[in-house]
Formats: C-alpha cells, structure tokens, sequence
C-alpha cells in the first residue's frame, strides 16, 4: 500500500473510532487489509437483514372480528324524522271482572259470548265453536250456558214459539229460564260403559222450571201434575219438538222427572219427543 493512500485509511479509522492499524511499520501488508477494514464499517453501519417471516393469510381472522363487532356494536339512536311504534301490550283480565257480553250467533236475540274450543277429557267430548248464552228472547238463564250456536238457536226458537205463549201473561210474564245442565263430558244418564251424551258436545241443555216477573217460580218437579201449572208446562214441552232433535220430560223415564232434556240430535225418522 502507497504511503498516501495508508494515511487516508488511518485518518478514516480514527474519525470512525476504530483503533488505528500501523499500516506503514509492519514488514508485509496483512493480506486483504481493505477487505476487513471495509467489513468493519459494513458491520457498524450497515443493519443485519431482518428474518423472514412465513406469509399468513390473515383474511378469515379479521372476518370473524368484523362480525363480533358488528354483534356487540350497539344500535344507532332512532332518527327524528320517524314515527315512534307504540308498545303492543297486552291486557289482562282482572281477577272477578265479568267477561263482555253481546250478540252472538247471528242473531240480535241470542245474548252471550263467544268462549275457546272445548277439549274433552272423554273420547267423542268437546265443542268447536262454543259459546256460553246469558240470555235469549229477552229472557235470562239462571246461568251462563255452554252449547254450540245450533243448541243456542234451537233454545231462541223454543222460548220464542212455545215457552212465552204458554205462559203469557202470567204472573207479569216469563222472567228467566232455570237452567238444571248444559255442557259436561259424561255419558248417557251417567252409566258407566254408556254413549256420550248430547251434553259433552255442547248440543243440550236441560231446564229444569221457569221464573215469572212477579217471582213466582215453577218447576216441573212440582208443577207438572199442577192443574195450572202443568198444563203450561205440557204445552212447552210439545213446542220444544221441532225446534230441538230430542226432547224428553218427567213422562220418559224416571232420569228425568225433574227437568227437560232439550238437544239438536237429527234422525232419520224426524224429531224423538217423550
């Protein structure tokens, strides 16, 4: 190496901080002398290369965390210019308030109120399209009945053509109906083994007297041999046939020495009356 040239690498080292190489004094050159001087500032100026890292496909873990975002993001205050929803909420009954009363059946006279389908605990038992009838023709039950609309308007027809114009005016006029049954899941009179009675269809009733507006109540217990009372009550049970399917008395059967058995029970061979 020239003398000039040595000079300048030596000033270089000592402005870099390197310790100064007597370069002039030693017997032969180090071989590649400039080669590691070269190194030496490569090395301090030079960063290392950093590691390469594997490509990872970083797009289904930001999708997942784009949606957990949009989950728990709240919702955005609702705008000035829409319509607020009212609330639906829903009204209960209640406990003791008497359900709502009113036409039913079609008709202006029949008085009542439309009830939810009957399941029955029996095979053959339950009404479709129940309803339960307070009053009909003006005149009340004794107490609210259940039966389809057909037992219902065979009921309106019976006090319209037969029960009014056999009592007329007696005692002021006929006041309410004595309600002895309507509906019951049971069989026929109650016999074990028996068919399902007309009553746990909802197509019966049984009446068991009448009310006059005065008060006077008769029964057909004690009215039916009545010289008076009875034939009134003769003359209901007769229009009762046509308007029901089935009408039975105290004259029947000993099941029925206390009440009428009124139902819309068809037969082929027209209306059974007993």
């Amino acid at each position: 190496m020239s003398p000039g040239r040595g000079a300048v690498l030596g000033a270089v080292l000592i402005a870099l901080g390197l310790p100064a190489l007597a370069l002039d004094r030693s017997p032969r050159p180090a071989p590649r002398t400039e080669a590691l001087i070269l190194s030496q500032v490569a090395e301090r100026f030079v960063p290392a290369p950093r590691p390469t890292l594997p490509l990872v496909d970083t797009r289904p873990a930001i999708k997942a965390a784009s949606l957990s975002i949009l989950r728990i993001s709240p919702r955005p205050a609702p705008r000035g210019d829409l319509k607020p929803q009212k609330a639906r909420v829903k009204v209960t009954r209640p406990p003791g308030t008497p359900l709502k009363t009113g036409r039913i059946c079609g008709s202006r006279q029949i008085i009542g109120r439309p009830v939810p389908d009957i399941a029955g605990r029996l095979p053959g038992c339950g009404v479709r399209g129940a309803v339960q009838v307070v009053e009909v023709e003006g005149v009340r039950l004794s107490t609210a009945a259940t039966m389809t609309c057909e037992a219902a308007e065979a009921l309106r027809r019976w006090v319209d053509t037969g029960v009014k114009p056999a009592v007329k005016r007696t005692g002021g006029g006929l006041a309410e109906l004595r309600v002895a049954a309507h509906y019951s899941c049971r069989t026929r009179n109650h016999k074990p083994g028996a068919k399902i009675s007309e009553h746990g269809k909802g197509k019966a009733i049984d009446i068991s007297g009448v009310v006059l507006k005065d008060g006077t109540v008769i029964t057909l217990l004690k009215g039916w041999d009545d010289r008076r009372q009875g034939k009134m009550l003769r003359q209901m049970h007769k229009a009762a046939c046509g308007p029901f399917g089935t009408v039975l008395g105290p004259e029947a059967d000993r099941y029925h020495k206390d009440h009428f058995h009124f139902d819309v029970a068809r037969y082929r061979s027209g209306p059974y009356c007993r």
